[in-house]
């Protein structure tokens, strides 16, 4: 696991400042502590930071051909590559290092832009081939690393693993994109392509990016999807059978380390499958973290200790107390963009922990969105039972009319919310999701902004992500939507930027199995019912797992790894949330609402309305504000 960085001349071969291009790379030093190496010739300069995991001697970057015409940094791991090197090696290259990242070089020289299509594993990269004159990046197929770029003014490119990197060149206008910012307050994360800077943008998942020199920079280039069949006849028992089988394979290739490797245990389905399955695999003791809370309604660490005795692991577990807060302003720095999932916290303090035993840490990210697991898919599909019964061109008008006559009740349980039925049903299916999964829904938003703030937006609503990823979808089935647009979404916005920058800042590579792209077209042919099974969610994973794991955690309610702001925001935090949402940061935007902000606050604070989670976004926008947007140093 890496950092990489770069800078290109598009227009022909203007000397590249060393110094700025050391500052570039070391400002993602936290990524790669144990090396650090750069390549320059005219026009181009690449630059690497390495934390070292496979081939521990010879695997320094950047790395070459033969002939040194081809140059790659490369931030990931490509598991199969010890299938390909002897298929590369057949077609005439030769290997002077036991590296997955010298697949990546010959496989460029052989397969070209198709080369990416062969690759199995986590990656994002930059290769410049001299006699081509041409700059290739990539990113995996569920952007589980990440990958920003720029064009600047003068059409220098710049890309780098985070934006940081970026900005420690000093050349990016620190411009906030208005779009970016709906999609923020909407979503808590600005989602791919854009970034929060209008000159800067993320290569999607799944894309490529080809540069040549003297020529205009293209769009990125789409080389996978997933493609939602539900075809597949297999019964339960035989696809519990080959999900175990499916499971261990890849749990196995995430496994190949030269350095201590273990496992986070939350204490849930999906990170006690990975630690079960390891545990099969290996004849050593798995080392497996976890973290604990204080305050026992947030604390799961009774059913990790479960899974640990049973599998008899080397188990560490640290208690966090529940008032651990003070990571407000280390997060902002962090994550570079806003970013509002607040369980960036305890993933921030179980990469800690982790990184003290291993170097390598295997997680259940990404089960719930490939298994059916969150608990908004079961109401979703509820949902839709009710809107299949009448055509939208009748409920739009009834039932929406319906919603904005019945009273709000967020205090009671949502089946007893008939406002928020009401509205859902008078919603499209797509529009029903992306408001269920909305931080500040379109109604909040449109009392959070200025008027001058709603000028710029120039009519754009962040659902337009949502609309897009659906067009693309090729499935009408109601779980198979939602499950495509988290994966397009939530997953890489949310979760993968979440477990990346709080693993990175801990030089921690931590590698998920269950987001394996072989696994998830597997998956993706199966029935929805084989997924969510009456109120049974994950229903193919829990019943595979029963031989596995205990009937307590994979049939106990769902916790979900969370931290208690509504209680900080009216006790410890009350202050802090006071100087921030009503101080003069946001007021000297010009983009909010000062009166609907007061509304939030005090109607937090004397517990008429749970406002926690659009508190927190607007709480950690004002950070962002404060550690990235007002320093005149690179971020």
């Amino acid at each position: 696991m890496c950092g990489i960085t770069g800078i290109f001349d598009t227009r022909g071969k203007r000397d590249i400042d060393r110094t700025v291009l050391h500052r570039m790379n070391e400002a993602q030093f936290h990524r790669g502590p144990d090396e650090g190496g750069l390549h320059l010739e005219p026009g181009v300069g690449l630059g690497h930071r390495r934390l070292s995991i496979i081939d521990l001697s010879t695997g320094q970057q950047p790395l070459y051909n033969e002939d040194k015409t081809v140059c790659v940094v490369f931030n990931g791991e490509i598991y199969n590559y010890q299938a390909l090197i002897p298929e590369l090696q057949a077609l005439g290259h030769t290997f002077h290092t036991r590296s997955d990242t010298e697949v990546i070089v010959h496989a460029w020289e052989s397969w070209g832009e198709k080369c990416v299509e062969r690759f199995r594993g986590m990656f994002a990269f930059a290769l410049w081939d001299s006699n081509r004159e041409t700059l290739f990046l990539a990113r995996d197929r569920l952007g589980v690393k990440p990958l920003y770029y720029a064009l600047l003014d003068d059409d220098t490119f710049l890309f780098g693993s985070e934006l940081k990197a970026i900005l420690a060149h000093g050349g990016l206008k620190r411009e906030i994109d208005p779009c970016a910012v709906e999609e923020y307050f909407a979503l808590g994360y600005v989602a791919e392509p854009r970034s929060i800077f209008k000159q800067a943008k993320k290569l999607p998942p799944a894309h490529t990016l080809l540069l040549q020199r003297g020529q205009p920079v293209g769009e990125p280039r789409e080389y996978w999807d997933i493609n939602f069949t539900l075809d597949n006849p297999i019964s339960d028992a035989d696809a519990c059978a080959e999900l175990s089988h499916r499971l261990e394979e890849s749990i196995k290739l995430r496994m190949i380390s030269e350095v201590p490797l273990g496992a986070f245990l939350s204490g849930g389905v999906d990170s006690s499958a990975v630690v079960a399955m390891m545990a099969g695999l290996s004849n050593a003791a798995v080392n497996t973290c976890s973290i604990g809370f204080s305050d026992p309604a947030f604390n799961e660490s009774e059913f990790a200790k479960m899974v640990a005795d049973r599998y008899h692991t080397n188990h560490h577990l640290d208690v966090v107390e529940s008032d651990d807060f003070d990571l407000i302003d280390t997060l902002a720095k962090l994550y570079d963009e806003p970013y509002a999932d607040s369980s960036a916290i305890p993933t921030y303090r179980v990469c800690q922990l982790a990184r003290k035993h291993v170097t390598v840490a295997l997680s259940g990210d990404g089960g719930d969105e490939s298994f059916g697991g969150y608990r908004r898919y079961k109401l979703h599909l509820m949902e839709e039972k009710m809107r299949s019964a009448l055509p939208l061109s009748l409920r739009r008008p009834v039932f929406g009319a319906l919603g904005k006559l019945y009273p709000k009740a967020d205090w009671a349980p949502r089946v007893f919310r008939a406002k928020t039925t009401f509205e859902g049903i008078a919603r499209s299916s797509v529009e029903a999701y992306f408001h269920s999964v909305s931080i500040l829904r379109a109604p909040m938003r449109n009392q959070l902004f200025s008027p001058a703030f709603k000028s710029a937006l120039g009519g754009y609503d962040a659902i337009q992500v949502f609309n897009q990823h659906a067009a693309k979808a090729k499935t009408d089935d109601p779980l198979a939507l939602i499950q495509y647009l988290d994966l397009k979404t939530y997953l890489v916005g949310d979760i993968n930027t979440k477990v990346d920058r709080a693993s990175m800042a801990h030089s921690l590579e931590v590698r998920e199995p269950l987001m394996d792209h072989e696994l998830i077209e597997w998956l993706a042919t199966l029935k929805s019912s084989q997924k969510i099974r009456g109120q049974e969610t994950k229903y193919l994973l829990k019943k595979s797992m029963e031989p596995f794991l205990p009937n307590d955690v994979l049939y106990r309610p769902k916790m979900g790894f969370s931290v208690p702001l509504a209680r900080w925001f009216r006790g410890p935090l009350k202050q802090r949330v006071q100087d921030a949402l009503l101080g003069p940061r946001l007021a000297e935007t010009g983009w909010f609402n000062r009166e609907y902000l007061q509304h939030l606050v005090d109607a937090h604070n004397n517990g008429s309305r749970d406002y926690s989670a659009s508190i927190w976004t607007i709480l950690m926008f004002e950070a962002f504000l404060r550690n990235v947007m007002e320093t005149g140093e690179p971020a």
